[in-house]
Parts: C-alpha cells; sequence; structure tokens
C-alpha cells in the first residue's frame, strides 16, 4: 500500500499559479504511476494529468495542457502539479492518486488517493 498526502492548495487570483505537492509513503513511490484528479462541487471527477514511474511520459486533458505540468521526485517520494494562468473554472478539491498496474488518465485504474486539497481560483 501506498499513503499519499496532498499540499499546496489555496485561494488564488485568476492568472495566478499555485504548485501542489503530493507526499507518499509506504511501498516503493517509484512504483506508482501517478495521476491527479479534480472535482468541482456538483460534478463528476474530471482527469487532470498523469505521470509515468520514471517521470518519462506524461499525458494532460485537454482543458490542462499547456497551463498545468506535472512532475515528479522518486529521492523525495513526491509528485508535483504547477498550475500556470489558473482560471476560476479550475476551482475544485485536487487529488493525487497511485496506480502499479496502469498508466493512465482514467481515475477507476487508481488504487489509492489522498484526501485532498482546495484550489480556488476569484475572478
Amino acid at each position: 500500500q501506498v499513503q499519499l498526502v496532498e499540499s499546496g492548495g489555496g485561494l488564488v487570483q485568476a492568472g495566478g499559479s499555485l504548485r501542489l505537492s503530493c507526499a507518499a509513503s509506504g511501498r516503493t513511490f517509484s512504483a506508482y504511476n501517478m495521476g491527479w484528479f479534480r472535482q468541482a462541487p456538483g460534478k463528476e471527477r474530471e482527469s487532470v494529468a498523469v505521470i509515468s514511474t520514471d517521470g518519462a511520459s506524461t499525458a494532460y486533458a485537454s482543458s490542462m495542457k499547456g497551463r498545468f505540468t506535472v512532475s515528479r521526485d522518486n529521492a523525495k517520494n513526491t509528485v508535483y502539479l504547477q498550475m500556470n494562468s489558473l482560471k476560476p473554472e479550475d476551482t475544485a478539491v485536487y487529488y493525487c492518486a497511485a496506480s502499479d498496474r496502469y498508466y493512465t488518465l482514467g481515475p477507476s485504474a487508481y488504487a489509492y488517493w489522498g484526501q485532498g486539497t482546495q484550489v480556488t481560483v476569484s475572478s
């Protein structure tokens, strides 16, 4: 098993930036593909980005491409989500998740989830 704890959320003005972190503990972090997802009030969970076990491959949901960057530091057991040019519609709870089997943007493939961190973008 792996335990995940997100941090770095907060309130930011439109056009601003935030960097989210997700710290992992437990089993070997480098064995997991890591995903970022978000959920706004009244909406379904939405895929944001995924990064492969070694960080060599990344993929993004179309609405985030060019604004968000996912990265990881396996030595620090941490995955990051750099979010730039934030928009009010980016307001959501952001979750990181781990999969030891699949490299995918599909949330159903992820067995382990953090508790989430709130991101609020004001207009």
